[in-house]
């Protein structure tokens, strides 16, 4: 990471990535695979995230690596192995100047909703940022080219760019077809809380799917009007920290994450 300048406001960000790597780690939204990345706010051409490691085992700056937003490839030579899905972050970040922070998950309370034709819909008020339209859904055999490998993952610029149009018109959650999720978002902070709440999310709605089959209750389910998305919305970015600085203490006692700046 020496191609970066290691001021202040940069260890700030380094400390937040690796907090939120270990956050979704907590939360379950990811396992061994899945990944956080940040936008470098000197240059937006650059962006930041770990190396090829379970995000739990983030734990300092040789972990971290920069890569060009252009071609995903990173700034210094000698880098470690990255992510074979690093398009997803390069491609997002090339499309959206707006997104400052990405995470993907391969969560298994979200990948039901990317193979059952059932859309996810906001149906707590924690949850607006997901729209009232229903989360769309990405899916790689629809942009196959020849030079593609077809096991699902994001690793070509062709595939990320056609998942990056799935963030047109204010999404700020993509589905991705037996694989997935990925988020968008202005900080790293609320990325991790949209990956956190996406998954919570998808678990209520199938439990309320439940109960009505299990008890022949018909009508749907009713989720969250567009007015109400919007207003949730601004609710939760508005008390943002307070479930940020929660989770940090919570890792913090957890002997299992380790954070050495």
């Amino acid at each position: 990471m020496a191609a970066l300048p290691h001021t202040d406001d940069l260890r700030k960000l380094f400390s937040k990535l690796i907090d939120g790597s270990h956050i979704l780690h907590f939360h379950q939204v990811v396992d061994a695979y899945g990944h956080l990345s940040f936008r470098y706010p000197l240059d937006p051409d650059i962006f930041v995230m770990s190396r090829n490691v379970a995000p739990a085992q983030v734990s300092e700056i040789r972990d971290l690596v920069a890569y060009r937003v252009g071609d995903a490839e990173p700034l210094e030579a000698e880098s470690p192995p990255g992510f074979a899905e690093r398009r997803i972050h390069s491609e997002v970040y090339k499309r959206h100047p707006q997104v400052n922070a990405v995470v993907h998950s391969h969560s298994e309370a979200v990948v039901p909703y990317t193979i059952s034709g059932v859309p996810l819909r906001a149906v707590s008020h924690m949850c607006g940022f997901l729209g009232a339209n229903g989360v769309p859904v990405f899916d790689t055999a629809d942009h196959m080219e020849n030079s593609d490998v077809d096991d699902l993952l994001v690793r070509s610029e062709n595939m990320g760019a056609h998942l990056a149009k799935h963030f047109d018109d204010g999404n700020n959650v993509t589905l991705m077809r037996g694989h997935g999720f990925t988020v968008v978002a202005s900080s790293i902070e609320l990325a991790v809380m949209r990956a956190v709440y996406t998954q919570k999310n998808a678990s209520i709605q199938t439990t309320a799917l439940m109960l009505q089959g299990v008890t022949g209750v018909t009508g749907g389910v009713k989720s969250l009007s567009k007015d109400e998305c919007m207003a949730s919305d601004k609710t939760t970015q508005w008390s943002l920290m307070r479930p940020w600085n929660l989770w940090v203490q919570e890792i913090e006692c957890n002997k299992v994450y380790k954070k050495m700046l």
